[in-house]
C-alpha cells in the first residue's frame, strides 16, 4: 500500500482517483499532478514504482497545500470569521448552513424539522 503525504492510497484503484483520498486534491489537481510527474493516469496504485511515488510526493509537497496544513488554514479562516463577527462566522458558530436558501434547503444540517402542522415524520405508534 502506497503512502503519499501520510495517507494510505488504496491499491486497487487507478492512481487518478486514488489521489483524491488526499484532503485538498480533487480530480483536476490529480490529473495535473500525474501529467507533471509523467505517470499514466490509467495505472493502478499497486503497480506504481517507488520512483513514481517519490515524483508524485515531491510535486505535491512542492506545489500544493494538503492534509494537515490545509485543514489548519481552513480552521484558522473560520476562526477569524467568528472573531470578526461576520455573518458567515455566526452561521459557523451556530452550526447552520452558510450558503444558499437556508430556510428550506438545509435538512442535513438542521435535521428533519418541518414548521407546519401535520408534516414531517409521524411517530411509529400512529402509522397503520
Amino acid at each position: 500500500m502506497a503512502r503519499i503525504s501520510g495517507i494510505n492510497i488504496p491499491d486497487n484503484k487507478k492512481i487518478e482517483f486514488a489521489l483524491g483520498y488526499l484532503y485538498g486534491v480533487g480530480p483536476a489537481n490529480s490529473r495535473i499532478i500525474l501529467k507533471s510527474a509523467n505517470v499514466p493516469k490509467d495505472k493502478r496504485a499497486k503497480d506504481l514504482t517507488t520512483d513514481e511515488i517519490n515524483r508524485i510526493q515531491s510535486i505535491i509537497s512542492r506545489n500544493y497545500k494538503v492534509e494537515g496544513d490545509l485543514r489548519r488554514e481552513v480552521g484558522e479562516n473560520i476562526k477569524r470569521l467568528k472573531e470578526v463577527g461576520s455573518w458567515k462566522g455566526t452561521r459557523h458558530a451556530r452550526r447552520l448552513p452558510i450558503h444558499g436558501r437556508t430556510k428550506t434547503n438545509s435538512r442535513t444540517t438542521r435535521g428533519n424539522v418541518r414548521k407546519t402542522m401535520g408534516s414531517g415524520r409521524k411517530p411509529s405508534s400512529q402509522k397503520t
